[in-house]
């Protein structure tokens, strides 16, 4: 039976098209000056509501831009206010009334669940521009009736302080369908967390009723795809389609019609009976069986507020109702308003396109010469398009930038995001139960900040509005906590949160709100980002440490590299091309947190000397790839995503040096204090590296030298310069470090010891070329070798004087090195290496190596490298005199 209602107002033609009305052109019954809209209301609305509605249409003195947004404020206010239940009695039957609310609230999870999936009619879903205006009128009328229920219950939260409770994520009230959890699938998290649930919010899991839920879940989409098929297409809901008229002819408005047509006729269908899967399948009720009482309870019953934690404060919020209506704002902005939000800033790259291309092609008729009007006609012709097209633009950009960033429409999302951090905060006070939450909160509370940071201004700044710092560092502390949570497992959101503090580090504000949050939670987040790399993504986690880096290491003041300067950035609001902002206090954590714990620092570093040997060792490997390629005689391409698997190799390589180069700097005891069990490995292991890259880097003429020079498009980034500078500063730092001299001399007798260990090597870094390579260049006068003395606007004069001294030290001790070492044969010779005598024995096999190669081996494997079988000790080796 019919229960809504159809009416028809006059709709100025001006007006931007809004969502929720179907219009008739001036064809059917329309005028030249607009066009006829149709309105579905319920039928139980009073007629002083009918009127209130479209009030606005009867004012004149309102302008045309505000009609819309007012009319559509006007009838969710309808939608959400109570009206008592009546009789009606139309030409088809009577109709018991019930609260208009709860019709919306019913049909609008049902439009949620059908915009959230996959398996609908893409043609019949709501379009994104039309959810914009949808999610900005409804924010306004929640917020009326939320405040208004504070007026009625001071003991209330007002609409400034709303928050979803987290009993709705677990209590089964609210449906959200199959979207995922922050702990995973729901039917795992109630099996896994049945105890938890029983213990901290008096919700029992029966076994039998899992069972019959995983059942569900399989048969599903068979059920749901036998009842579309059975049912006429004619009243199909909203996952079908529905018979177009014909004179909606044009592709974007009748998709905005086809939606709201689609929508009226679920809206009038009576409630389709519960097969006998359905009445098995959860034990609370389905959207269409709910009441007034299942939403806000009554004796006793607590309604969608059923399985309080301790944890939440027993003060009322509002109506439960409201409650779902602000969850169901939260699911909107994550299915589809960010995304236009985000769509609609590239109109302002579009008209600085256009304006660039009309201001080139006016210099061009400027210069054409007057002989040659073929040209000049052409090129009146670009300029012609160029402006109309320019004109279209900015008209469209002035539009946006009134009406999707105005200040109002930045309140709603800045609201939006206040009220996710405090639901998210809520939760987290839950304990395990914080699994239960769906991942969109945190998505929307990242994805909003970032909205507001990149979307709304320069026209609207964020630093203007109410609460700002105090937002800032809650998302803050959000992100230090969540990006290594255990409790949430997707991989999905833990790369955004790991990407979003990524970002959140970049920049000056966001960083020092990072500083403000509780010193608890900042050594915890250190403690986080320091843990061993593998079994992890670890590339966003060393990134925020080198950003943390960024301004105090060696050379490393930069923005852009030195080679690139000339070159335009694609975007110069990316976080990586931010200024350098180091962060001192967090630096100060990490250099405590090395220090204290002894097992933190050892398998830290170890894991960040592996990953640098990978990611160096693949760099070598393509770039060796990429040579061959380059000298074939016959035509050859390539393939760019090799190119960019290099260039993100040896963007890894330098920045892994520049965390070494962080804690040589932080916490040098950790290599040069030998009371440690693991410096002395670690010590070998760093030079051994050192030595490595700067050998393949500074050779002259070798495949580094000419990959660079064959400046291929996606190598942008491979450059001397930027490796060279991350080595050296760990180098100055080592023999350097303010200690006993015994230390230092430690330091520069394992660098010297290393086979790989070349004094041309370190010479190279001041321009002291190989007299081979001089007399090469010689012939070739343009070519320039590299010196870090030509960086003096990168490198200071301090600095440079620091590698003169290590250059200078270096040269004597290998000296004084070379003249002491006494020749060893090679059965002497450690088998795994061929560089050092034997000096370690195992037990229990006996099987003998170098200390440094058993020592690294047992890092990372407990078995012996020849035998394999499992070393439970290591003996000091001295060979016998007699032999």
């Amino acid at each position: 039976m019919f229960s809504w209602i159809k009416l028809c107002i006059f709709w100025p033609s001006s007006v931007h098209p809004s969502m929720g009305l179907r219009r008739h052109n001036a064809a059917n019954g329309g005028s030249s000056g607009g066009s006829w809209v149709n309105c579905f209301l319920p039928l139980n609305v009073a007629p002083k509501h009918i009127q209130l509605c479209f009030s606005a249409t009867l004012d004149p003195t309102r302008t045309q831009a505000s009609l819309q947004a007012q009319t559509l404020l006007q009838m969710f206010w309808v939608l959400l206010m109570y009206s008592f239940p009546c009789e009606f009695t139309t030409c088809f039957s009577s109709y018991q009334g019930e609260a208009s609310r709860y019709i919306f609230l019913n049909k609008f999870r049902k439009f949620l669940q059908e915009n959230a999936s996959n398996r609908g009619n893409l043609t019949v879903l709501c379009p994104p521009e039309y959810m914009v205006c949808f999610l900005h009128r409804l924010i306004a009328a929640l917020r009326f009736f939320w405040d208004g229920h504070k007026v009625k219950a001071p003991a209330a939260l007002g609409s400034e302080e709303a928050y979803v409770p987290p009993q709705l994520f677990y209590n089964g009230k609210v449906d959200y369908f199959d979207l995922q959890r922050l702990g995973g699938l729901l039917s795992h998290l109630k099996k896994t967390l049945k105890d938890d649930l029983a213990a901290k919010a008096n919700v029992l899991i029966d076994p039998a009723e899992l069972q019959a839920v995983t059942m569900d879940d399989l048969d599903e989409d068979e059920e749901s795809a036998t009842s579309a098929a059975q049912r006429p297409s004619a009243t199909l809901a909203i996952g079908g389609a529905l018979a177009r008229p014909g004179w909606l002819s044009s592709p974007t408005l009748g998709r905005a019609n086809r939606f709201l047509s689609t929508a009226a006729v679920s809206l009038m269908n009576p409630r389709r009976p519960l097969g006998t899967l359905e009445k098995v399948k959860v034990r609370t009720l389905s959207v269409e069986q709910r009441t007034e009482e299942d939403i806000e309870g009554s004796n006793g019953n607590e309604g969608l507020l059923l399985g309080r934690p301790p944890e939440e404060p027993d003060q009322p919020i509002t109506e439960n109702s409201l409650l779902e209506v602000l969850d169901g704002i939260v699911m909107m902005y994550n299915l589809s308003v960010h995304q236009q939000l985000g769509k609609m800033v590239g109109v302002s790259d579009d008209v600085n396109e256009y304006a660039m291309a009309l201001k080139d092609t006016e210099e061009k008729i400027s210069r054409c010469p007057k002989r040659r009007r073929d040209i000049h006609e052409e090129l009146l012709k670009s300029q012609k398009v160029f402006s109309e097209k320019l004109n279209h633009l900015s008209r469209r950009l002035a539009w946006i930038n009134v009406t999707i960033y105005s200040k109002e429409k930045m309140q709603d999302i800045y609201w939006l995001l206040r009220v996710c951090i405090r639901t998210i905060e809520h939760g987290d006070r839950t304990g395990s139960l914080f699994a239960f939450m769906p991942e969109f909160y945190l998505s929307v509370a990242m994805n909003s900040y970032s909205a507001l940071k990149n979307y709304f201004s320069p026209v609207n700044s964020m630093e203007e509005l109410p609460g700002y710092e105090e937002t800032l560092m809650r998302l803050a502390a959000i992100l230090a906590k969540h990006f290594a949570d255990s409790r949430i497992v997707g991989t999905d959101i833990r790369d955004s949160l790991m990407q979003a503090l990524a970002s959140y580090v970049c920049y000056p504000h966001s960083l020092r709100a990072v500083e403000r949050i509780p010193e608890e939670q900042r050594i915890s987040m250190m403690k986080n980002l320091l843990a061993p790399y593998e079994q992890r993504p670890w590339a966003q986690t060393n990134w925020i440490l080198v950003r943390l880096w960024r301004g105090c290491g060696f050379g490393y003041r930069y923005t852009r590299l030195p080679h690139l300067l000339k070159t335009k950035p694609e975007d110069a609001s990316l976080p990586s091309l931010q200024k350098p902002c180091p962060s001192t206090l967090l630096q100060r954590h990490m250099a405590d947190l090395l220090h204290s714990d002894c097992d933190l620092a050892p398998s830290f570093l170890n894991s960040v000397l592996n990953q640098l040997n990978w990611a160096f060792s693949e760099f070598i490997g393509m770039i060796q790839e990429i040579q061959q390629a380059a000298e074939r005689l016959e035509r050859n391409f390539v393939d760019s995503r090799q190119l960019k698997v290099c260039a993100t190799c040896f963007d890894l390589s330098v920045s892994l040096l520049r965390v070494l180069e962080m804690t040589v700097t932080l916490a040098p005891e950790i290599f040069l204090d030998w009371n440690r069990p693991s410096s002395e490995l670690l010590l070998r292991r760093l030079a051994q590296l050192l030595n490595q890259v700067l050998n393949r880097v500074t050779a002259e003429r070798n495949l580094f030298d000419r990959v660079v020079n064959l400046r291929l498009p996606g190598l942008e980034s491979v450059d001397h310069y930027p490796i060279l500078v991350a080595v050296t500063g760990i180098l100055v730092r080592l023999p350097g470090i303010p200690a006993e001299e015994r230390v230092a001399e430690r330091a520069t007798a394992v660098l010297l010891a290393d086979p790989c260990f070349q004094l041309r090597s370190i010479q190279y870094l001041l321009g002291h070329a190989e007299p081979a390579a001089m007399a090469a260049a010689a012939t070739a006068t343009e070519k320039r070798h590299f010196s870090l003395s030509t960086y003096t606007e990168y490198i200071s004069a301090e600095e440079l004087s620091k590698v003169d001294k290590m250059l200078s030290h270096l040269s004597e001790e290998s000296k004084q090195a070379a003249a002491t070492t006494l020749p060893t044969s090679e059965e002497d010779l450690c088998p795994i290496c061929y560089a050092h005598p034997i000096s370690a024995i195992f037990r229990p096999c006996s099987h003998k190596s170098c200390k440094a190669c058993i020592n690294q081996h047992l890092m990372n494997n407990k078995d012996c490298f020849f035998c394999k079988a499992t070393i439970t000790g290591v003996d000091d080796f001295t060979k016998p005199a007699s032999s």
